[in-house]
């Protein structure tokens, strides 16, 4: 058993190193065999349970270092194994992948309350941005806060990570949920949900699901003395409130696609066209979440007892759903938003247009390029002198320098007719005698 455990990447030159190697494995085995008795004799008495009642995660809550980790230092507490255990690999990659999610989704954060700072400070009048603003903030957060969470699933389960895994995983689903909600009722142009309103309305929805889980927490711990223990059931019915508000906003952002929706922008300007594609986009980032949620709560509640991985396949389920749900709002709302803010930002930059310096076509024909004042144009000119002996001029309104009293009442004026000459045709001679009389 030691050898085979023992795997030197080159053999050692000396027989005596070889030797020395060997005395040191096996005194560090008897040392390990030691603590894994006394830990055998005195168990944890946290543990939490399972759909059939059975203490969940006794494997993982009893287990200890019987082998060596590759990658953890040799004083490390198990809990927290899957955060270097280079053989347990998910760990490792949720942890990186969670890592660049809360470090984008901190970054634009951080940079959209910069840009919102230096923009106040240019131009104080903004309708509609302190709106934005706050709700882009909020989910902003809620995204950062799924991605952070992650590392409560990847430890494992104790009396520290269970609370915050119970209340913090409905709550931040909460509060994203609730301002892709609210952006789906401005977009559908109501009321309440325009500018300083979506953010309050977002917030209305997520209290909701803080006192459901608050109240869960007290109820069990403060009241009941209990600790900790959930089945995964539990944890799934925890979550119908979150569940409520994901079909609500696929059903608002289906109806939203389905008709005209306007996008309203902190400028004033709406376009049908960009709210379109805001919908279209809102509507695909929670049909993807949708699917996440299918996903595992169909493994958590069946699948993984199903195949024989119950409580070994729980946490990491867990971790990668909260992973992919955050890319998904990341990536299907957060950066589409921000573009969308940096393009309004421009075109506000872009100013009015200017027609200065614009000449008319028929600017070099004589009268009518020239610009002419009220007293130059003779359609308006008055009757100041009648009653000077002067004659008031007639002039057209519809032609500048053509007056009505150049008209010869002398000559012809008629519009000449035409006459048949076909007087065999019926009413030929009506015809003829009414032309020629």
């Amino acid at each position: 058993m030691i050898f085979s455990s023992w795997k030197p990447s080159s053999p050692p030159p000396l027989l005596i190193l070889f030797l020395l190697i060997l005395d040191g494995l096996q005194l560090a085995l008897s040392q390990l065999t030691e603590k894994s008795n006394s830990t055998t004799s005195n168990p944890p008495t946290f543990a939490a349970s399972n759909s059939t009642s059975s203490p969940r995660d006794s494997i993982v809550m009893n287990a200890t270092f019987q082998d060596v980790v590759w990658g953890c230092g040799a004083g490390l507490d198990p809990a927290y194994r899957y955060l270097c255990d280079r053989h347990a690999v998910w760990g490792l990659v949720l942890e990186a992948v969670a890592s660049l999610g809360f470090l984008l989704s901190a970054g634009l954060l951080l940079g959209l309350l910069l840009w919102a700072l230096c923009t106040c400070h240019k131009r104080n009048k903004r309708s509609g941005l302190g709106g934005m603003l706050a709700s882009m903030t909020l989910f902003l957060l809620a995204t950062a806060g799924l991605f952070a969470l992650t590392f409560a699933f990847i430890i494992r389960l104790t009396p520290q990570t269970c609370p915050v895994r119970l209340f913090l995983f409905g709550v931040l689903f909460s509060l994203a949920l609730s301002c892709l909600l609210a952006h789906g009722m401005a977009l559908l142009g109501l009321a309440a949900a325009q500018g300083w309103g979506e953010p309050a309305l977002a917030l209305g929805l997520f209290a909701v699901q803080v006192v459901i889980a608050a109240e869960w927490l007290l109820v069990t711990l403060v009241r009941d003395q209990r600790p900790c223990e959930y089945s995964q059931d539990d944890f799934v019915m925890l979550q119908i409130y979150v569940l409520c508000l994901l079909a609500a906003g696929l059903l608002l952002s289906l109806h939203c696609v389905c008709r005209s929706c306007r996008s309203y922008g902190y400028t004033g300007g709406t376009g049908r066209w960009q709210g379109r594609n805001q919908a279209a986009m809102l509507f695909v980032t929670l049909l993807l979440s949708a699917a996440i949620w299918v996903v595992w709560i169909t493994m958590v509640t069946w699948g993984n007892s199903r195949i024989g991985q119950r409580p070994r396949w729980d946490d990491p389920v867990l971790s990668v759903a909260l992973v992919a749900n955050g890319w998904v709002f990341l990536l299907g709302h957060g950066l589409t938003r921000v573009t969308l803010l940096c393009q309004e930002e421009a075109q506000a930059k872009e100013g009015p247009l200017s027609f200065a310096g614009w000449t008319s076509p028929n600017a070099d024909i004589p009268g009518l390029g020239s610009k002419k004042e009220g007293q130059e144009n003779g359609s308006f000119e008055n009757d100041g002198g009648v009653g000077k002996g002067r004659e008031p001029v007639l002039r057209s309104p519809y032609e500048s320098g053509f007056s009505m009293s150049e008209i010869d009442p002398e000559r012809d004026y008629t519009i000449p007719r035409p006459q048949t000459t076909n007087t065999s045709q019926p009413y030929g001679q009506y015809y003829t005698h009414s032309f020629n009389n």
